[in-house]
């Protein structure tokens, strides 16, 4: 089996700020995972950031911890920054096909997870960026992992980012975002098996 390169780029999110054990959602999932001893991962997280940022870095972070031969893979955490910095959905989507598309030229395998719901984040604006993640995947069929809609209504959510001074998951929030990566195609796409 080849050796597996992960990269996972995004905000704050991705990095698990908030998180006491500091885990946060790509922590979780690997847990959970029977990663191989060849398996390296990378988290190259900005906090605030957006697609215009990731786009903008992904290439020079990631393509160095990238290896010829190996098995490279990359995980594009979308967050709530291009709502707060008013770009538009035809942006974010131009953004992130831009990466994506570049990725599978150099052939990266591409996941796509995509913001949760937050209260710093206007709802209906954030769900039209999910939308425009989702037809950019499927347009390109690679898998996206929706967090925004089975969060939206959930309580356990809604409670664990409101005690929070910066309006971030705690351990459970964490924990339900790590639960929804895992049951979208997590172990197909990475051509692994779940976990007994």
């Amino acid at each position: 089996m080849e050796s597996i390169r992960l990269c996972v780029i995004g905000d704050e999110l991705v990095a698990g700020n908030g998180d006491p054990r500091a885990l946060g959602w790509v922590g979780r999932v690997l847990a959970r995972t029977d990663v191989p001893e060849d398996m390296h991962v990378f988290r190259l997280t900005m906090p605030g950031e957006s697609t215009a940022g990731l786009a903008a870095r992904w290439e020079a972070e990631c393509m160095p911890r990238f290896a010829e031969g190996a098995d490279n893979r990359l995980i594009i955490g979308v967050g709530k920054q291009d709502v707060e910095a008013g770009l538009s959905t035809a942006r974010t989507r131009l953004n992130l096909a831009n990466i994506v598309d570049v990725a599978a030229q150099r052939g990266i395998k591409v996941m796509v997870v995509g913001p949760p719901p937050l209260r710093t984040s206007d709802s209906r604006q954030l769900s039209e960026v999910v939308r425009a993640c989702g037809e950019v995947c499927e347009r390109r069929s690679i898998p996206f992992v929706d967090t925004f809609t089975p969060l939206l209504t959930h309580d356990q959510w809604h409670d664990d980012i409101a005690m929070s001074d910066l309006g971030l998951p705690n351990q459970a929030g964490y924990g339900l975002l790590a639960w929804i990566v895992l049951h979208r195609n997590w172990f197909e796409w990475l051509g692994l098996e779940p976990r007994a």
